[in-house]
């Protein structure tokens, strides 16, 4: 015969039954790892691709890390080792460089380069050529020059002759109208000896006076 479970008895199970399921979840529950995980592998570095700079690509030369010739001649300009190198050559540009300081270096080139174009336009001069062309412009643009100099100092004279022409026409009208103001006035008198009017009699006043003013 089976006795009935007391309550304690009750609550004592139901405790055990969730310990052990605890118990079980925890052990299905990943544990962390005292290891670290593996790391892939790096990837290689990516292979560096040096071109040679024109002028050892021109020469059929191997251009080494410190090529004197690969700062002023890039790859991207083939041309403008060419044409130096068709006037000057490799060798004289090589130890012209040598022979100067790093910072006078690029100029030089630039020098050289447009000497060597200049010497292919134009075998028999050169840059003389380009000189001499440049020196007669100059020349053409001074005379130019001058010439309107001399316009402008012609029209300035005029304009200097025709304000003093304009301020003695004033300065003549203002002496006349000072002079009608100032001439005598007379009186009429009609046959009875009556005064019928005043009048300015000052015509041979301005005849005598300002004979130019009047006549105009």
């Amino acid at each position: 015969m089976a006795y009935p479970e007391t309550p304690a008895a009750i609550a004592a199970a139901n405790n055990a039954a969730a310990a052990a399921a605890g118990s079980q979840f925890c052990c299905l529950s990943p544990t962390p790892s005292s290891s670290p995980p593996p790391q892939l592998p790096a990837p290689p570095p990516a292979a560096v691709i040096f071109s040679p700079c024109a002028a050892c690509r021109i020469l059929r030369r191997r251009c080494v890390e410190k090529c004197a010739l690969a700062p002023y001649f890039p790859p991207a300009e083939p041309l403008k080792f060419s044409n130096a190198h068709r006037v000057f050559g490799a060798s004289n540009i090589i130890k012209l460089l040598q022979e100067l300081p790093e910072n006078q270096r690029e100029d030089a080139v630039n020098s050289m380069v447009y000497e060597a174009n200049a010497r292919l336009r134009d075998p028999v001069y050169g840059c003389a050529g380009v000189i001499s062309q440049l020196q007669k412009q100059i020349n053409k643009l001074q005379a130019e020059l001058a010439k309107a100099q001399a316009e402008v100092i012609k029209m300035q004279f005029q304009n200097s002759e025709l304000y003093e022409l304009i301020y003695n026409q004033r300065v003549a009208q203002y002496k006349h109208e000072e002079v009608v103001q100032e001439a005598p006035m007379l009186s009429y008198y009609d046959n009875d000896g009556n005064v019928s009017s005043n009048f300015f009699l000052y015509e041979d006043f301005l005849r005598a006076d300002f004979p130019l003013t009047y006549l105009s």
